[in-house]
């Protein structure tokens, strides 16, 4: 067994995804209280309220109500960057609260909970990740956005999905051989565009990697009109079905774009509020995870997203402390600015 493999092997191991309890349901009472709530304590505490797509649909349209925003994890962390509140509430899993944090170092940042978390950030800890390079100290490092601010911090490149084909296009164009991580499919996806002479870390997103081949081609029957959308954190059999594939913004520019009026969307579910509200005539699909080998795990939306409540963003506001506020050593967080900065500037450029 090589080293790679070795190291690779130890974290495998170790991984337990401890699925966490949904946030108790609200009754229509409740949830008009918990709602007004957390619009008085935005005012009190000069705060804005950031959602992932992913999130649920009474999240994303109250961030929407509020003046904040709805976007990906990168653009969630711009949009506080250039907002003039102090506090910024990050309704999403962890790594998204750093990435808020590095780029706004000077601000609070608050979470629901600091427990949803990430499986690419869970199987791509720090420690393996640091020996894994080492042992490659001629490859590029560029990690995706969903690792830990430590992670990043070890990085050359910090990539979004919606940009990490052009950047390793460029670095393969450089003559760079690249270590990627975390996300397998990705890089695949990636590495088959490109031809990038790519190393890869063996990750997976829990969502994207229950979809199923078979069971997708037996709905596409059932629905032969329907274009289909696919993330490229699927797998690789998932991708070549696909009429589109994309990063979450990418798809959701896709659904309004096809002229198809049926959709069987391949990614978090979470991300059929925006589709439906940018395209309220067309209709939306979740792509199968069921079919032999499946466990269902996440049923196409992430457990670790479902735990953003309103309850939870309420206390987060009005409680703040060690159970909300994230936290990055400023040492740390100036070394992962450093690959963030770096994607940025290749964005303008």
């Amino acid at each position: 067994m090589s080293i790679t493999e070795e190291i690779q092997a130890r974290v495998i191991d170790k991984l337990d995804y401890a699925f966490p309890a949904k946030p108790k349901p609200l009754n229509e009472r409740e949830k008009a209280d918990t709602i007004a709530r957390i619009k008085k304590l935005l005012k009190e505490k000069n705060a804005v309220l950031v959602a992932h797509y992913y999130t649920d649909p009474e999240i994303q349209a109250l961030a929407e109500e509020t003046g904040g925003c709805v976007s990906d994890s990168l653009e969630m962390a711009r949009f506080g960057a250039n907002h003039a509140a102090e506090t910024l509430i990050v309704a999403g899993v962890k790594f998204m609260g750093e990435t808020a944090k590095i780029l706004t170092p000077h601000k609070t940042v608050l979470m629901p909970t600091l427990e949803a978390t990430c499986s690419l950030d869970i199987g791509c800890p720090i420690e393996e990740f640091s020996a894994f390079c080492d042992a490659h100290p001629d490859r590029t490092v560029v990690v995706y956005a969903n690792t830990s601010a430590a992670v990043k911090a070890r990085a050359d490149w910090v990539v979004t999905s919606s940009i990490a084909l052009d950047i390793v296009d460029h670095l393969d164009a450089e003559g760079e051989k690249i270590l990627w991580a975390p996300d397998q499919h990705l890089g695949n996806y990636i590495q088959k565009q490109t031809g990038a002479d790519m190393l890869m870390w063996q990750g997976a997103c829990v969502v994207h990697d229950e979809f199923k081949t078979k069971a997708l081609e037996d709905l596409k029957k059932v629905y032969p009109e329907a274009a289909i959308l696919v993330h490229p954190e699927s797998p690789a059999a998932v991708v070549e079905l696909a009429d589109a594939v994309g990063s979450t913004s990418q798809l959701i520019k896709a659904s309004q774009e096809l002229p198809n009026d049926t959709f069987i969307v391949a990614t978090d579910r979470g991300i059929f509020y925006k589709m439906q509200q940018l395209s309220p005539h067309k209709h939306f699909i979740e792509a199968p995870t069921a079919g032999n080998g499946a466990t269902c795990r996440s049923c196409a939306h992430c457990p670790w997203m479902a735990m953003n409540g309103l309850v939870a963003i309420a206390d987060a506001l009005e409680h703040g402390g060690k159970a909300h506020e994230i936290h990055v050593d400023p040492a740390l967080g100036e070394r992962a600015m450093q690959p963030l900065t770096r994607m940025l500037n290749f964005k303008k450029g």
